[in-house]
């Protein structure tokens, strides 16, 4: 039976109700992860995904960060874990673990960095690090894993609309590809990339880049990554653009998997 998982960074998920409601009405997906919810967890639209039989699993924090996952499926009893558990900050609004049939699925939203000169791309680097140890610590590249969201690095060229002038920006600076990929290395199929290898391909586009979506000024910086017993399983990938050209997007879209389960 397949398994669909899909991301999307929602930017706000109270206003993108409609939107996520839209996909999951279409899609059916039997997980969706979520970034940017920014809301606090006592007014997290629970009951919303709850009419429509998804469960729900979130943190998150009023106006920035937060992650969550909506799933039809059971969680094993000892998940969901938020938070990095290093003693450095957990960071909970943007680290989330659940199992679903038996596979763990780790739901980051990575930090932006703002600026290569500033402190928080320190922090960006260092949390690729932490992340890598966190993998090593708690799972085995030789068992199904699944580590998806947006992890806002976009990896090689053909995952940025102009790889030349854009070199050096935050999101697309060689510090971050050397970080991402020694996350990577550790284990880590890109499914996107697995199925879908050509160029112009993107799962982000600034709000105040005009005309962006039709201009194709986007970013592939939503990634689904799966150790190689799982990847083998996949069956295909792809990028939604609908979401992202509805009526009051996020400047994400969604980004969706099957696998062989």
């Amino acid at each position: 039976m397949a398994l669909k998982v899909a991301t999307f960074n929602a930017n706000s998920i109270r206003a993108r109700i409609p939107i996520i409601m839209d996909w999951l009405e279409k899609e059916h997906p039997d997980v969706l992860c979520l970034q940017e919810t920014k809301v606090q967890d006592p007014t997290f639209p629970e009951a919303a995904f709850a009419k429509v039989d998804y469960r729900a699993l979130f943190r998150g924090e009023r106006s920035y960060n937060g992650v969550a996952m909506l799933t039809k499926e059971p969680i094993e009893a000892k998940n969901p874990r938020f938070g990095l558990d290093d003693g450095g900050p957990a960071d909970e609004t943007r680290f989330l673990v659940a199992e679903v049939r038996g596979i763990p699925i780790v739901n980051t939203y990575v930090p932006q960095g703002r600026d290569p000169q500033d402190p928080m791309f320190v922090y960006k680097l260092a949390w690729f690090s932490r992340l890598r140890d966190y993998f090593e610590r708690h799972f085995s590249p030789q068992e199904p894993l699944l580590w998806v969201g947006d992890l806002n690095v976009a990896p090689d060229p053909i995952d940025v609309h102009d790889p030349v002038r854009l070199l050096g920006h935050v999101g697309f600076h060689p510090q971050e590809h050397e970080a991402f990929a020694a996350v990577k290395a550790w284990g880590f199929v890109d499914i996107f990339r697995k199925h879908e290898p050509g160029a112009g391909q993107y799962t982000f586009w600034d709000y105040r880049v005009r005309e962006g979506v039709s201009r194709r000024k986007g970013w592939r910086v939503d990634h689904i990554l799966a150790t190689l017993p799982l990847a083998e399983m996949s069956l295909r990938a792809w990028i939604d653009i609908e979401p992202r050209v509805a009526i009051r997007p996020s400047d994400h879209t969604v980004l969706a998997a099957e696998f062989d389960i």
